[in-house]
């Protein structure tokens, strides 16, 4: 381990390295989409956030939630519906202003406007407000037993630093904006941002005046982030000593990495699943052969494409045994997650190709599969793989894989027809899968459900999860919407993945559920 006093010197640079700088070298596949916490709720753009920026509250590197720019939390006495939140003094922002309650108000009444992508973990927020410099309050619409939960991603900025850069509104990402906020970043969190370059090289520092640098081993000093899409290039760059640390070794190469001297692979599952989504609202698509039609709308047709699916043959032939076949879109990690419920569809050609004749397709029919091809594990070999299974079944499909970048845009514009998409849950709870995908899409809900799919006796329900403090009766509703979800056939879930990250044997860490390496954690051999 690198000693206090060698941490202290490197911690006293805050313009340029020193020569007792400790520089971890970090890549993945896709880069952080945007530097506007509020933007992108997206992995690696969060992931690239927790560095620079805090939330209140998040979970370490385990999954348990921690303080962070909050020290305290409690529902308050006189009324169920508001938390009380008792925030951290003496911290300050990396430009060298003090943080508050003040800053926290504007960050969360920032996150619920209409262009930001956390807007359905505040939407049961009546109010926010700051009764006094460091206690921060919200109100809800009705008590809300799980609103921390909700926080861990959220984070807070500067609201003077905003309002000097013209970044007071949320980015429109899907609508193609760029602003001051997309690119700069001033936080309070362990590393400040040195430069940036989308899709090259961003550069961060350990920030000197850290609230947290005697709590954590803080033993990275400086942080080197180069996205690398190509995995036969990620897999040289560490095999190399180029970098020091890969989040997404490749699975064919999870043997040659483990096997290398100096150099490890340590693996666990993730909170995240892995699914096609489909538009089966629009009265016809614009992606198929099938005029004045859609496919999509007849459940018989999305049973079909569900039972055509071989998960088994995608675990052991793409993903090299390193998933685990999904029937639901929740990981074992969530509150509402059943065995009964992830059950895995038996594949059952002969059965898909009876469903597609008794709707009216026994000839078949052809759509676009659009897919990111730098987001997940294998994500364009997954769809690959899909393709020929679900041709078997008569659905002929054309795939058109891209950079994250522009995939998912197609999917918040509604501007997909069929498309993979991979859902974790920070929150650990159901609400939040319900929330984003299955809830009607709208102002405050449904920004991620692209399948078109309504029903208000199902949007009553998710609502009225954020205030049912009764839990086993909010878990029985929990159970009700599952039961629709699965009997409706919303999604085409494939598996839940599993993560493998690779690195230098100086580095020492764990891997955590969310995929969201936390560098003040590191320790460094």
């Amino acid at each position: 381990m690198k000693k206090t006093t060698v941490l202290a010197a490197a911690l006293l640079a805050t313009t340029a390295m020193t020569a007792n700088a400790e520089t971890l070298r970090w890549a993945r596949a896709g880069d952080s989409l945007t530097m506007d916490p509020h933007a992108q709720n997206e992995g690696p753009t969060s992931a690239l956030a927790h560095q620079i920026m805090e939330p209140l509250i998040m979970r370490d590197m385990t999954g348990a939630i921690v303080p962070v720019l909050a020290t305290e939390w409690e529902v308050s006495e006189a009324d169920p519906s508001v938390w009380i939140f008792q925030l951290r003094e003496g911290v300050t922002f990396h430009d060298g202003a003090e943080f508050d309650s003040s800053d926290a108000v504007f960050s969360f009444n920032r996150a619920m406007t209409e262009d930001s992508d956390y807007k359905e973990l505040l939407a049961s927020v009546k109010e926010v407000r700051a009764p006094s410099k460091y206690v921060f309050e919200i109100v809800t619409d009705g008590p809300n037993p799980i609103m921390p939960s909700n926080l861990t991603n959220l984070f807070i900025m500067d609201e003077d630093w905003a309002n000097a850069n013209n970044a007071v509104k949320v980015q429109d990402y899907e609508g193609g904006e760029d602003t001051f906020a997309a690119k700069n970043a001033n936080g309070t969190g362990p590393y400040r941002l040195v430069s940036r370059e989308p899709d090259t090289r961003t550069v961060m520092q350990a920030y000197d005046g850290y609230w947290g640098k005697d709590e954590f081993p803080m033993a990275v000093t400086e942080i080197i982030y180069t996205p690398i899409q190509n995995a036969a290039t990620r897999v040289a760059a560490l095999l190399s000593g180029e970098v020091d640390f890969i989040q997404d070794v490749p699975v064919q190469d999870l043997a040659r990495v483990d096997g290398t001297d100096g150099l490890q692979v340590i693996t666990a599952p993730q909170n995240r699943v892995i699914f096609l989504g489909m538009n089966q609202g629009d009265a016809d698509l614009a992606n198929d052969n099938v005029d004045g039609k859609n496919p999509w709308a007849d459940k018989r047709v999305r049973e079909a494409a569900l039972i055509a699916l071989n998960r088994d043959a995608i675990k052991q032939v793409v993903m090299r045994d390193q998933s685990v076949p999904a029937g639901m879109i929740a990981p074992p990690f969530v509150n509402g997650w059943t065995a009964e419920l992830d059950a895995v569809p038996e594949t059952d050609i002969e059965k898909a190709k009876a469903l597609m004749e008794e709707a009216g397709y026994g000839d078949g029919f052809s759509v676009q599969l659009d897919c990111p091809n730098d987001r997940y594990i294998n994500d364009e070999a997954i769809c690959q793989a899909a393709v020929g299974m679900l041709a078997q079944a008569g659905i002929t499909v054309n795939l058109d894989a891209k950079p994250k970048a522009q995939h998912f845009p197609l999917i918040n514009n509604l501007e997909t027809d069929f498309y993979m998409l991979g859902w974790g849950v920070p929150t650990y709870d159901s609400e939040y899968v319900f929330n984003f995908l299955v809830h009607t899409k709208g102002e405050k809900y449904g920004s991620w459900n692209g399948t078109r799919y309504s029903n208000a006796d199902l949007d009553a329900k998710i609502v009225g999860l954020a205030s049912q403090t009764d839990l086993e009766a909010r878990n029985a509703t929990i159970a009700e919407i599952w039961g629709t979800v699965q009997d409706e056939i919303l999604y085409l879930p494939i598996h839940h993945q599993v993560l493998n990250w690779g690195m230098a044997d100086k580095v020492e860490t764990i891997v955590a559920p969310d995929d969201t390496a936390k560098f003040k954690y590191f320790t460094l051999n």
